[in-house]
């Protein structure tokens, strides 16, 4: 059951980086901003990618730091302009992101755990 727990948890993490990287580009698009504000909104999500890819645990705990920055911003955001869609989809997005990643961090420690007592127990 853990195992089955675990995929949907990374897929859902995969699922809502991707969802949460495309709403910045795209706020950024809509904004008009320069190449300068691109790189401040995209650089530290894509900062994570390759440890994220190598199922680093590391990489997605610090992301959800990271997230919580993202957070603030949104939801402040959201207070100043209550019906802008994409401050409510990058919100969404970067719950569900933290959430998700949090729950793939700790279930899949949780199986590196097993497999490693297992092997050593095996000796």
């Amino acid at each position: 059951m853990t195992s089955r727990r675990r995929v949907l948890a990374a897929f859902c993490t995969w699922f809502s980086y991707g969802l949460f990287l495309i709403q910045q580009g795209v706020d950024a698009w809509v904004q008009g901003a320069p190449w300068i504000v691109w790189v401040v909104k995209l650089a530290p999500l894509l900062l994570f990618l390759p440890g994220m890819l190598k199922d680093n645990l590391r990489s997605f705990i610090w992301l959800c730091f990271v997230c919580l920055l993202y957070f603030i911003v949104l939801v402040q955001r959201l207070f100043l302009v209550p019906g802008d869609g994409l401050a409510v989809v990058g919100t969404v997005a970067v719950v569900s992101l933290f959430v998700s990643a949090m729950l793939y961090v700790r279930w899949r420690a949780r199986e590196l755990r097993a497999a490693q007592a297992l092997s050593t127990s095996g000796d």
